[in-house]
Parts: C-alpha cells; sequence; structure tokens
C-alpha cells in the first residue's frame, strides 16, 4: 500500500512510497485512510524541526488528522465494518504518570508519552491502517467529507473544558470571546463559541476575504488587525490566542475583562524578544483576578466533544473550511505554502 513517510530529524526526506500492509493485532481494528489533514505540526516534522521514529526504524509514517472507515472489527468489538472513526494520536506513558493513569494522557507529567505520526509510532498517512479500539472515536456518517477536523477540534474541545474549569472557581457568565487568529483552530473555537451563545470576535491580520466571511457566517465578527487596540475599553470576558505572536500574546493577557480568562493555544516560534512591561501584566492579572494558562493535545473525552460539537455545526460550512484537497499522489504539494485555510490530503487517490 501507499503511505507518506518522513525520516524525523532529516530534511528533504517527504515521499510517498509503498509499505507493507498493517495487520491488525489483537483488540486492534484494520481502517481504510479516507483523508488526512495536515496543519503546522507536520510541516515542522517535515522541515525536521523535530520528530522522534519508532526504535530501530529511520522512517515513519506521518500523519494525526486522521480519517476513516473500519474494514475489520476484532471478536466482541462495539465496532462495525463500514463505522466513519478516527484515531486518537497520543498514547500514555508505559509508566505511567498520575495522569496518564487516569486516562489524562493529553497532561502527561514526564514526557515519555507516544503520538501518532510525530513521536515512535507511524501516523495516519496510509491508505490503510490499524488503531486499538479504545482509542478510536466513532463519528456521524453526516461527517464524512470533513472528520479529519474532529482532530485539532478536540484541542478546541479541551481548551473549553478548561476554561469553564477555571471559570467555576466563582460565578462565572461570559457574554463576550476574543479568537486571535483565523486559522483552522481559531475559527473551530469560534464555532463552539458561537454554540456556546457567546458574542464571539475574530482577529486576524488577513485581509477581509475568505476568514472574514467564514466569521461572519458563523454570526461573529471579523477584525483585520494585528493589535487588539479595539478591544481597549469593550474588553472581552474570554481570550482564546491561536496565532502564537509574542505581541499578540502580550496584549492578551492585559486586554481582558476583570477575572477574564486567557487561554494560550498558539505555538510561539523561539528566538524572539519583545519590549514589554513585567510590572504592568502583573498588576493587571492580580488586582483583576485574571488567568493565563496553556493547553494543547487532548484525550478520548475532548475527541468525543469535538465529534458531537462538529456534527451540530453548518456541514457546508466545515466543508468551506478545506480550501485544497490534494490526492496522495501529489502529497507534498499540501505541504508548499500558501493562503490556505485547511489542506487536506486525499488518501484514496
Amino acid at each position: 500500500m501507499r503511505a507518506l513517510t518522513f525520516a524525523p530529524g532529516r530534511k528533504g526526506t517527504l515521499a510517498v512510497e509503498e509499505v507493507p500492509d498493517p495487520a491488525p493485532g489483537k483488540g486492534q481494528l484494520l481502517v481504510q485512510g479516507l483523508a488526512l489533514g495536515v496543519c503546522g505540526t507536520d510541516r515542522e516534522l517535515a522541515t525536521a524541526d523535530y520528530g522522534w521514529p519508532p526504535p530501530g526504524r529511520e522512517r515513519m509514517v506521518i500523519g494525526h488528522e486522521s480519517l476513516g472507515r473500519v474494514l475489520e472489527v476484532p471478536e466482541g468489538s462495539a465496532y462495525s465494518p463500514g463505522d466513519l472513526v478516527v484515531g486518537v494520536v497520543r498514547r500514555p506513558d508505559p509508566v505511567p504518570c498520575g495522569a496518564c493513569l487516569r486516562g489524562e494522557f493529553d497532561m502527561c507529567r514526564n514526557g515519555r508519552y507516544t503520538e501518532r505520526g510525530i513521536k515512535q509510532l507511524d501516523g495516519y498517512g496510509s491508505e490503510r491502517w490499524t488503531v486499538e479500539a479504545g482509542y478510536a472515536v466513532r463519528l456521524d456518517r453526516s461527517l464524512e467529507s470533513v472528520g479529519m477536523l474532529v482532530e485539532p477540534a478536540s484541542v478546541v474541545a479541551k481548551a473549553w473544558e478548561q476554561i469553564d474549569r477555571i471559570g467555576s472557581r466563582t460565578w462565572f457568565e461570559p457574554g463576550k470571546l476574543l479568537v486571535t487568529g483565523a486559522g483552522p483552530i481559531g475559527l473551530l473555537a469560534a464555532l463552539m463559541g458561537r454554540q456556546r451563545g457567546l458574542e464571539v470576535h475574530v482577529l486576524d491580520r488577513s485581509p477581509e476575504g475568505l476568514k472574514s466571511r467564514l466569521v461572519e457566517e458563523l454570526g461573529a465578527t471579523y477584525h483585520s488587525a494585528t493589535s487588539l487596540k479595539a478591544f481597549a475599553t469593550d474588553r472581552p470576558d474570554i481570550i482564546i490566542e491561536c496565532t502564537g505572536a509574542g505581541a499578540l500574546v502580550m496584549d492578551a493577557m492585559i486586554s481582558t475583562a476583570a477575572a477574564g480568562i486567557v487561554c494560550l493555544a498558539g505555538l510561539a516560534p523561539g528566538g524572539r524578544t519583545h519590549r514589554v512591561d513585567a510590572g504592568v501584566i502583573n498588576r493587571d492579572i492580580v488586582l483583576e483576578n485574571d488567568v493565563v494558562f496553556g493547553t494543547v493535545n487532548a484525550n478520548l473525552r475532548h475527541y468525543r466533544d469535538a465529534a458531537v460539537a462538529l456534527a451540530k455545526a453548518d456541514l457546508g460550512w466545515l466543508e468551506r473550511l478545506i480550501t485544497r484537497r490534494v490526492p496522495l499522489s501529489h502529497a507534498l504539494d499540501a505541504f508548499a505554502p500558501g493562503d490556505d485555510v485547511k489542506v487536506v490530503i486525499d488518501l484514496t487517490t
């Protein structure tokens, strides 16, 4: 079968090649790969910024934003051939730490976890793949064209769960959400904010166009800007920062209403410095009882929440997030820079 593979730590090694067909082990599903989402993590892996191959191997299959259809199931499985599924990315560490022991492997304390397509485990970028039944999530059949969005949506579902938990420290009735960044994570964060009935604003440096239309179709407000000056007086209760841009991260920390919550979901590149008044940030957070927290990855609960949120969303809107579909035979084209919102590789062509 064909698979999209690379050699972690070596640039220019991404390639479509023939690999052996997978053989499902005990308790595993055999799945036909349908589609694979491509994100910034995949591009960083391809450029050798990081990545860890399986023990004893140089190459591995890339891909963590999965979507497939079940072909074979183990005896007694709750799944059936034909089910639409996605595979969870992370696996708990073998020690395990206290968090992994309790199913919260997205919060692993010792870093010994493994991840499909990223760290020591083959990913989902192949015509067929296997997955443990306990790490598969069944999707509504209506999501066949967009199911690969479940993984990024799971990251957002986790962010919202954490926001709710933090908010429960006191009376919590937010009204206004600001999302910085209108990539897939930002747009999905805005979607879930609207599903919660919030007044949603999305800020992105892109001029009005597809992103602004997607935001407006949600019933939210789009701001083409590079700073938070527009929110200096009418401050949001919640900010979900999805760009990782240092200046926006710093601004977000001092731009919420009292007892505000800032969720940092973007990842900033290293090596950049910013002149900031740490005293102002400190006073604002302390005197207003604000909270700033970071989040990454997701566990099974978040995948299931994401699947529910996407099933409730407008399918046409979700399909418009996918701005380019590339056949597996030309998969490297999916890694070329562009103005896409989301690029997807069709594993069946």
